[in-house]
């Protein structure tokens, strides 16, 4: 038929929609709280790893340039919500961990992102939920 498109990127499409969706319904509260998105991703990658994470990997995790974490964590530092140490383990490498008010301002991401995810996941019941949960992790390969 005409015009129309593979399943496949009518679901990669329909993936972006609502990605971007829950992103920005989650970054217009960031803002006033004084955050970045990019700052934000930070502290949700430095609290995934357990909270203490060397700057080289969480550029990894976050997929951008070491200057560019390197940035990103300059701006958390000056915020107080970040803080850098010599890892111990490797005296050349330096180590990132959240500050308790860091801690506390993922709280408020959390709970914020929690409920953009809540509103546009709210068409679909609990169960329809979990199987989209496990369709998208079989697809990401976890």
């Amino acid at each position: 038929m005409p015009g129309s498109i593979p399943v496949e990127l009518e679901v990669a499409d329909l993936i972006h929609s609502v990605n971007r969706r829950i992103r920005h319904a989650t970054y217009h509260h960031l803002d006033p709280l004084g955050v970045t998105p990019a700052q934000a991703r930070a502290l949700r990658v430095l609290h995934r790893a357990g909270g203490r994470i060397q700057m080289s990997e969480l550029a990894e995790r976050l997929r951008i340039a070491r200057r560019s974490a390197t940035s990103v964590v300059d701006e958390l530092v000056a915020r107080g919500l970040v803080e850098r140490a010599t890892d111990p383990l490797d005296r050349r490498a330096v180590v990132v961990a959240p500050t308790a008010e860091g801690v506390t301002l993922l709280t408020q991401l959390t709970r914020r992102r929690h409920g953009a995810a809540r509103r546009v996941l709210a068409p679909l019941s609990a169960a329809e939920i979990a199987s989209l949960r496990d369709l998208l992790r079989q697809v990401e390969g976890d």
